[in-house]
């Protein structure tokens, strides 16, 4: 019997859908079709794969009630929010319109008896790993600026989202993209490895875990194939003095919290300022207390299951860890299911934290976020970069000029002010530290995904 790979919804423990592994000839087929598909869609006009681009939106979103549901089997997001519509629109519609400027050549001053320029070509084959969190946004931030750059795309989704690659596919289809230049492939870990290792792609993109990341640099090794990584988080937030309380509450709260805490740059950690602290603390802690956690399929719910219950285990772990060493937990919510081994898990907020304690300093990627009194703002950049991570920070104030100064100190790939969890399409997507390298979106991403190649004319 063939291998598979099987979609155990958080919801029940049931097993929502099922896949066979590709064979090795059918992985070998859909490189060699990848390869023989790039030169004539590198012929073709940007403002062409552009509206395949947009065809491949208008196709996916026709599916969006039914792509709310799985999302919700498979992964656990209530269908209350919609699934992911708006981001995929507006990161779709964002590349296009970006694609014609950053793909065009440059041109650098005249010289007479010469022309020169810089074409920026594609790089080839693209690989794209996606997680499982936000399945459908972090496959568009690759997938479609891939394409628009002149690439073709081999895509290999998470196991627990499987259908979304399904979904992709059949938009793609829909579209009428031509054949060879974007294939889902059901691959195993071992798989995925061996195809990396092989040297048949020109680059990957990957986002998940820095273990992860790991492995995929050593499989790589060797290959000269470019990375994209996007690994872990640990993204901090510092509530000054002069903040809008209320603002900050609520931005904070749905940052925390939204997806269960499963988001790369979720909040997961805050500072505030000593003067507000407790006026904050209460504020944030009310409105955490209005969560209805349950079964995602109901409108009511506004915090589903987490994806696993080892996930949720290992969130558990780290809240109890804190307690016992003198954190205070203010929420204490009891909802059905909340108990060891079940990925329905409470939110939590923590007090009387420090940096000696995991939940401050260990990826949670879960619904608990620890809050910290602070001096001022000299202590709070301090802690804030007091991580191996950095993918976003954010700052609550009402003073621009401030927020831009300390920005500049804060290790970090974004820096927000007055808002958090959230991606601009226009701007960079990048991290540092073991938040891991490379940068998706803007005009930088599609540098990523070409190398420029340079013409130099000379008359005689």
């Amino acid at each position: 019997m063939s291998e598979s790979l099987k979609v155990i919804s958080p919801i029940d423990g049931s097993v929502y859908a099922e896949r066979p592994i590709e064979s090795a000839a059918a992985i070998d087929a859909a490189l060699s079709a990848a390869r023989a598909a790039l030169p004539q869609w590198k012929a073709t006009p940007v403002a062409e794969r552009s509206r395949y681009m947009l065809a491949f939106l208008d196709a996916l979103l026709a599916t969006n009630d039914d792509m709310t549901v799985e999302l919700a089997w498979q992964m656990g997001r209530p269908v209350r929010y919609g699934g992911e519509k708006g981001g995929i629109e507006e990161r779709t519609r964002a590349v296009v319109a970006l694609a014609e400027q950053a793909l065009k050549p440059y041109y650098p001053p005249e010289k007479d008896g010469f022309r020169r320029y810089i074409t920026r070509e594609p790089l080839g084959i693209v690989l794209a790993l996606a997680p499982w969190n936000y399945p459908y946004l972090t496959a568009v931030n690759a997938i479609v600026p891939a394409l628009l750059a002149g690439n073709s795309v081999i895509l290999k989704h998470a196991a627990q989202t499987l259908l979304v690659g399904e979904r992709f596919a059949e938009a793609f289809k829909r579209a009428g993209l031509p054949k060879g230049l974007f294939q889902n492939l059901v691959m195993s870990h071992a798989q995925t490895e061996t195809l990396i290792g092989s040297g048949r792609v020109d680059h990957i993109n990957f986002t998940g875990s820095v273990a992860g990341g790991r492995t995929i640099e050593r499989a790589a090794g060797g290959t000269f194939a470019s990375l994209g990584l996007e690994l872990g988080g640990k993204d901090p937030a510092y509530v000054r003095a002069d903040a809008k309380l209320d603002h900050a509450i609520e931005n904070l709260v749905d940052g925390s919290f939204f997806n269960s805490g499963q988001s790369c740059c979720g909040v997961e950690r805050i500072y505030v300022d000593a003067r507000i602290f407790d006026d904050f603390v209460e504020g944030f802690a009310d409105l955490t207390r209005k969560y209805v956690v349950g079964n995602p399929l109901e409108q009511a719910t506004t915090l589903g299951p987490m994806v696993r219950g080892a996930a949720a285990d290992a969130v558990r772990s780290q809240i109890d860890e804190a307690k016992r060493k003198g954190a205070t937990a203010l929420i204490n919510m009891k909802v059905e299911g909340d108990r060891s081994g079940s990925p329905y898990l409470a939110p939590e907020v923590l007090i009387g934290v420090n940096h000696q304690m995991e939940v401050m300093r260990e990826e949670s990627f879960g619904p608990v976020v620890g809050i910290m009194k602070v001096r001022d703002d000299e202590e709070a950049v301090t802690l804030m970069n007091d991580s191996p991570y950095g993918l976003t920070a954010s700052i609550w104030t009402r003073d621009m000029d401030r927020a831009a100064e300390l920005g500049n100190q804060i290790e970090t790939g974004t820096v927000f002010m007055n808002r958090c969890d959230y991606l601009d399409p226009y701007l960079a997507w990048t991290g540092v530290k073991d938040t891991g390298r490379g940068v998706s979106l803007s005009k930088y991403g599609f540098e990523a995904l070409t190398q420029p190649k340079s013409f130099h004319l000379r008359e005689v």
